[in-house]
């Protein structure tokens, strides 16, 4: 096992550093962010660049690899966006499982040409000496269990930001977060996040393929989401 993170930078998009011999702090620029990964001989990877939430887009050329198969963007588009992308600035890819739960451990593979050491890992990955070995999509189960794990093990600082920034609709939001954390099983959330994912994708399509702009997924209005989710 070798040392990697997942860091979450300024505009909330995610990247991937393997390698690295010190925790990057988060919330830095990009830029900084890759800076700080060549400064400790490590190798960035642009994870999920074009999922609808947390990807970097277009700025995914500035990484050493492109994750051009996520197992959670069951949306399809953006795994199909991002092995574009990657064809067309000639990136290396390789498959995440994304796994944040037990369950999806596994559900991407990737096989390196290297020595079992972290140096050799790195020099090969940087030579594109890897290739896709196993690339699962995650189950609708295993969704679910994953947006279990977010909500409970953020729900301090989810009610902390309603709070600061949707103050109207907080009482609201503690109420749905509470019940669905305590019983997630539900017949009402199975239902509403089926919807949820329905929803999901045909934003995916509309901005991933059919060119509507991706500044919609920064501004992170729920209004106008799901307003391009439902408009034909």
């Amino acid at each position: 096992i070798y040392p990697a993170e997942e860091i979450t930078v300024d505009n909330g998009g995610h990247v991937l550093a393997y390698g690295i011999n010190k925790t990057i702090t988060p919330g830095m620029t990009l830029e900084e962010t890759l800076d700080e990964i060549k400064r400790q001989n490590a190798v960035s990877c642009a994870a999920h660049p074009f999922a609808v939430s947390n990807g970097i887009r277009g700025k995914a050329s500035l990484c050493d690899l492109m994750e051009s198969f996520n197992s959670n963007n069951v949306d399809i588009f953006s795994n199909i966006l991002a092995s574009r992308f990657a064809e067309h600035h000639k990136m290396f890819t390789i498959a995440g499982s994304d796994s944040h739960v037990c369950s999806t451990v596994g559900r991407c593979r990737n096989a390196i040409e290297s020595e079992n050491n972290i140096d050799s890992v790195i020099d090969n990955l940087l030579k594109g000496r890897s290739k896709i070995h196993t690339a699962n999509y995650a189950t609708k189960k295993e969704l679910y269990e994953h947006a279990y794990y977010v909500l409970s093990s953020s729900r301090e600082a989810l009610m902390n930001y309603v709070l600061e920034y949707h103050p109207k609709t907080y009482h609201l939001f503690r109420w749905a977060l509470t019940s669905f954390t305590s019983n997630p099983n539900s017949r009402f959330w199975y239902t509403l996040g089926s919807f949820a994912l329905y929803l999901t994708k045909r934003v995916s399509k509309k901005v991933n393929m059919g060119g509507y702009t991706p500044e919609i997924f920064q501004e992170r209005s729920w209004k106008r989401l799901i307003s391009l989710a439902l408009v034909p």
